[in-house]
């Protein structure tokens, strides 16, 4: 790279160099800031171009930037895309044998690269302090910054030892970047880092080509199949709550015909690798993991994001949803609930000694399952969580494109409770769910009789509502706090507060339940621009393979030649020559030269069959 390169104007680097015609909100102002030598901190959505507010500065400007990052595959990913665009990046960390790494060390002495990636526990180690001042390090960024912090969902105590860099760079300005950081978080971001003076850039939360779904847990696996069985050709990420329901659930989703591998910490690291590269390479459909996957994970074209289980808080949800989409296309986020979640939850928040830590988990579990039940808009419900004015409709969840009603449940809810009070009180003991419900419907089966509850006052009382909508007012009432169950026998009982609002029959309503049906994926996105213009999908499945086969021969992830929404404008707009090739969003001047010949032909070719067979 030469130095004529740092004469460009912002916008002509950015395309130059990443193929972009315009910036993302707040890229701009941040790379101005930067490259006046202001300390930065900035908090922008996954997915809103965090990466490129430290790479393009590097560009700009002659020096090293050096890059704390906190995971391995991750410096991996962001490097292999630099060095297809044409930038001179590497990475030092465990995953390189020592001769690699001596020649990588070599050409930092050269002063070869622009980007150093590296662990934070590298960063620290004397020998690598002393051949960092070698370097010429002109900035340093800190990826994932809200590590930082114990009050950070990703608290990584080596992040603490950063401020070193302070003693040993003086004069670097540093710019801090995260995507979730609540003010606590901030703070210690800002303390931590010894930020001096920091330009503040806080981003908007809200994703529009995101669309939120929560459905009536019943049956999931059936669900999830449907869900996977309508997008065949999407990756997909299912979060479950622990290890062994990641390796259960991948085994069956297999089973069904649907690749599908699982991810969390217990597995062999090698496995664990593997199974992460394979999704990635777009070689896997669907990945089935605990909370431990997701942060190093770059993949751009992760189509939709499923919980099957319900979170512990809402911030650890918006963070996992993050993973969808980040190309900007249209992309799901799901999540499968019903009261037994809650109830699973709560159980192991009583496990906590700590009071206060019991508390907030209590608090924080409050208002993720306050944003399962609601039936106004989830969009504004979670920008509201991070402090940010929302409207009252967004145009892209199933509460505002089948707005429904809630039903007064405050009868219902006397009957449901009383009927539970009935049952205990009748033999001493409590039974399950369904049972309950069997005694409201005046279901004849034979523990009915041979427990003697057909005769209990509550026995049929409750026809009004079907089986489905007593589940779901069981979940509010769980919710509520009115009704425990018990995670083991999955039995249902009263508590204090049930009684209480028995006795003082309180007003309560519920949102009548939705089910993963056919058709889930076609409903309308108003907030998601970017699947407005049609394209030709025939043409988008053949560019995938063409680039599936050149990633391949690279040994680099599919999105590293061209990410999905560049392949989708390119079947839009089927540009037949390298001028126009060049107009396409992403295409930079080192990938016109490496790729656009083979894509453009292959464009031409294309549509010279179909001109043929049509003829």
């Amino acid at each position: 790279m030469t130095d004529a390169m740092e004469t460009l104007t912002l916008d002509d680097a950015l395309k130059h160099h990443f193929g972009y015609d315009s910036f993302r909100p707040l890229q701009r102002e941040i790379v101005e800031a930067s490259l006046g030598g202001a300390d930065i901190l900035a908090l922008l959505p996954t997915g809103g171009g965090k990466s490129l507010c430290y790479q393009l500065p590097a560009l700009m400007r002659p020096g090293l930037v050096l890059v704390i990052s906190p995971l391995i595959a991750l410096m991996k990913d962001q490097v292999d895309a630099l060095n297809a665009n044409g930038i001179p990046a590497t990475f030092l960390n465990s995953s390189i044998d020592a001769a690699t790494a001596s020649g990588r060390l070599a050409g930092l002495d050269r002063g070869e690269y622009r980007l150093l990636y590296v662990a934070p526990e590298r960063l620290v180690l004397p020998s690598f302090l002393e051949r960092l001042a070698r370097w010429d390090v002109r900035r340093v960024a800190v990826d994932e910054a809200h590590c930082v912090s114990e009050w950070g969902h990703d608290f990584r105590p080596e992040y603490r030892q950063l401020s070193v860099l302070r003693e040993r760079l003086p004069d670097a300005p540093v710019i801090a970047v995260t995507a979730t950081a609540t003010g606590r978080v901030r703070e210690d971001i800002e303390r931590f880092l010894q930020l001096r003076s920091p330009e503040r850039f806080v981003g908007s939360f809200n994703r529009p080509n995101l669309q939120y779904r929560v459905y009536e847990k019943r049956d999931p696996l059936k669900q999830l199949l449907a869900w996977t069985a309508e997008r065949p050709r999407e990756s997909g990420i299912v979060y479950v709550s622990s290890r062994a329901a990641a390796e259960d659930l991948a085994e069956k989703i297999a089973r069904a015909g649907i690749s599908a591998v699982p991810y969390h910490a217990g597995l062999p690291p090698n496995v664990r690798a593997r199974n992460q590269e394979r999704f990635v390479r777009d070689e896997i459909q669907v990945v089935c993991a605990t909370i431990a996957f997701g942060m190093g994970i770059d993949k751009p074209n992760v189509r939709y994001v499923v919980h099957y289980d319900v979170p512990k808080n809402l911030e650890g949800y918006y963070q996992e949803t993050g993973r969808a989409g980040r190309d900007g296309l249209p992309s799901d986020c799901v999540l499968f609930y019903n009261g037994g979640d809650a109830a699973k939850q709560r159980h192991f928040i009583r496990q906590i000694g700590d009071d206060a830590e019991r508390a907030r988990s209590e608090r924080l579990l409050a208002q993720m399952l306050d944003y399962a039940s609601t039936s106004t808009c989830r969009r504004a419900h979670v920008l509201r969580y991070f402090g940010e004015d929302a409207p009252a409709e967004c145009g892209n969840c199933d509460n505002c494109l089948n707005p429904v009603e809630r039903l007064d449940g405050t009868l219902a809810a006397q009957k449901f409770l009383s009927c539970l009070y009935r049952i205990r009180e009748h033999r001493g003991f409590s039974t399950g769910a369904q049972h309950v419900i069997d005694v409201l419907l005046g279901a004849a089966t034979e523990k009915m009789r041979t427990w003697g509850h057909d005769a209990l006052s509550t026995y049929g009382v409750g026809t009004e509502l079907s089986r489905d909508e007593w589940m779901a007012l069981l979940s509010e009432l769980i919710r509520l706090g009115y009704v425990e169950q018990e995670s083991a026998h999955k039995t249902v009982f009263l508590t204090p507060e049930g009684m209480a609002a028995l006795r003082q029959k309180r007003e309560i309503s519920f949102a009548p339940p939705r089910f993963v049906s056919g058709k889930t994926k076609k409903k309308t996105r108003k907030g998601a621009a970017a699947s407005a213009e049609p394209f030709e999908e025939d043409l988008f499945e053949h560019l995938r393979r063409l680039r599936k086969g050149l990633a391949d021969d690279q040994g680099v992830p599919p999105y590293v030649v061209f990410s999905d929404a560049a392949l989708r404008e390119m079947a839009r707009v089927k540009p037949t020559t390298l001028q126009r090739f060049r107009g396409v969003s992403g295409v930079g001047d080192v990938k016109l030269e490496r790729y656009g010949t083979v894509f453009v032909e292959a464009i031409a070719a294309f549509e010279d069959r179909k001109d043929q067979a049509s003829a």
